[in-house]
């Protein structure tokens, strides 16, 4: 292997380094050390006050990682039209959630309500003492609660948000002499992991003096061991739901082979398996993400934790399934998602990023509410065109289509024979093989 001797080498104080050394560093191990340089400089800003913005997003950057920044227009969502900013590296996210809006646009759009906006921070502790004791204890134990968070949640509380309440839960049936101080928050339009994190960390602190103070409490009682203090990713109390419902009829022509019930009836019996198999409910979930993640991107959103918290709630009666649903009643078809959304539209990345803030813009400056339901119909448009292909024409058809540009580009085609191919592919089955063939004969003749 090349370079084996310095890939084994153990760096000491690399994030002390400057950037140009940190980026010696990470060539030196490649055969071509000058062209790697080059490429890794070449996706840097030429502005430096941008670039400076980008290198302290993260820690040891060497350069900017591209991803392609999309629009899915016609995404109407009670009423008002929205182009929807999606940054993802695969076409067919971009394009499938488009066909859906732009279907749905002309049955009346999706339909979306936030259901609630509260988000849950935790205290873990153990203590070894009288339950009763400190049961009786807990309404004045939370008044200090209260009391100690006001510098942190005043500017939070002036704009309709805070600390909602704080509520004593005994898990001593799971680990020995554990509890949790489960505290309940509105951040109103920011995620507010920072702030949740503060009033948390705040109110471990008035715990462990309250404890140790506390008359009734003696010997053992008086010693409360914090084992740590931090915010959920899991919100199941900060939903939203997105529906869109049609009479059969307007179903029609999806399908030549298949009349609007009958559409509508094998695209139930595809959500219910979805409902029942984790197998098929895992990628089922995973389209809705495609679309929910690409929104979350653009606007400076934490995708990680939007997932977490997703597939967190698709498993929350023991049985991993679909997140979307559907019901046909009195000759209608009717199609929903609900799932939990923590977003925010201020503060962090959503300020920090141009683009993030420049998404933001063009969606018009949502609220966090009004970005969850946004969101949601993305999620929804991706999982409503996924299903669709799947009970018809088949998921690859399209998708290969909209992939045979980057086959055309893994072969290095030229312009003219780019046309030929896409000329040539829309009426002809796309495949890695097949395209290779085709430039390697267009080529050869």
């Amino acid at each position: 292997m090349p370079h084996r001797r310095k890939r084994d080498l153990i760096i000491k104080g690399f994030s002390k380094l400057l950037k140009e050394d940190k980026l010696k560093i990470v060539a030196d191990l490649m055969d071509n050390q000058l062209e790697t340089i080059e490429l890794l400089k070449s996706f840097w800003y030429a502005d430096t006050e941008k670039q400076k913005i980008f290198d302290e997003f993260s820690e040891n950057t060497i350069t900017n990682f591209y991803i392609p920044y999309g629009i899915a227009p016609n995404v109407v969502v009670n009423g008002r039209t929205y182009l929807v900013p999606m940054v993802i590296e695969e076409s067919s996210v971009v394009a499938a959630a488009s066909s859906a809006a732009r279907f749905w646009s002309e049955r009346g759009g999706f339909h979306a309500k936030v259901k609630n906006t509260v988000k849950i921070g935790q205290v873990h502790f153990q203590w070894a003492g009288n339950k009763q004791k400190f049961v009786q204890a807990f309404d004045e134990l939370r008044k200090q609660f209260r009391e100690n968070t006001q510098s942190i949640t005043a500017n939070m509380e002036k704009r309709g948000g805070g600390i909602l309440d704080f509520q004593l839960v005994d898990m001593r049936d799971k680990l020995e002499n554990y509890y949790q101080i489960n505290v309940s928050f509105e951040t109103m339009d920011s995620m507010g992991a920072n702030f949740i994190n503060s009033c948390l960390e705040e109110t471990a602190k008035t715990l462990q003096e309250f404890v140790k103070g506390y008359p009734a409490f003696e010997g053992k009682e008086k010693k409360v061991v914090i084992i740590m203090s931090i915010l959920s990713n899991y919100t199941p109390d900060c939903l939203v739901k997105v529906w869109v419902e049609c009479p059969f009829k307007d179903l029609e022509n999806i399908d030549p082979s298949l009349t609007g019930e009958e559409f509508a009836r094998k695209f139930e019996t595809a959500v219910k398996i979805a409902e029942i198999d984790t197998f098929r409910a895992t990628t089922h979930n995973k389209g809705i993400f495609n679309g929910i993640d690409a929104v979350a991107i653009a606007t400076g959103n934490d995708f990680r934790a939007i997932e977490a918290a997703g597939h967190t709630y698709a498993a929350r009666t023991g049985h991993y399934q679909s997140l979307s649903h559907v019901e046909i009643k009195n000759g209608k078809f009717k199609y929903w998602i609900e799932l939990p959304l923590a977003l925010g539209t201020v503060g962090g990345l959503t300020s920090l990023h141009p683009l993030a803030k420049h998404s933001l813009e063009m969606l018009g400056k949502p609220s966090a509410k009004e970005l969850m339901m946004i969101v949601a119909a993305l999620g929804m448009a991706n999982n409503f065109a996924a299903v669709r292909s799947l009970v018809t024409k088949g998921i690859q058809q399209g998708h290969m289509k909209m992939h045979l540009m980057n086959i055309l580009n893994h072969f290095k085609a030229t312009e003219g024979e780019k046309d030929k191919a896409v000329a040539y592919f829309s009426s002809h089955k796309v495949s890695f093989a097949e395209v290779g063939e085709f430039i390697k004969n267009l080529r050869h003749s």
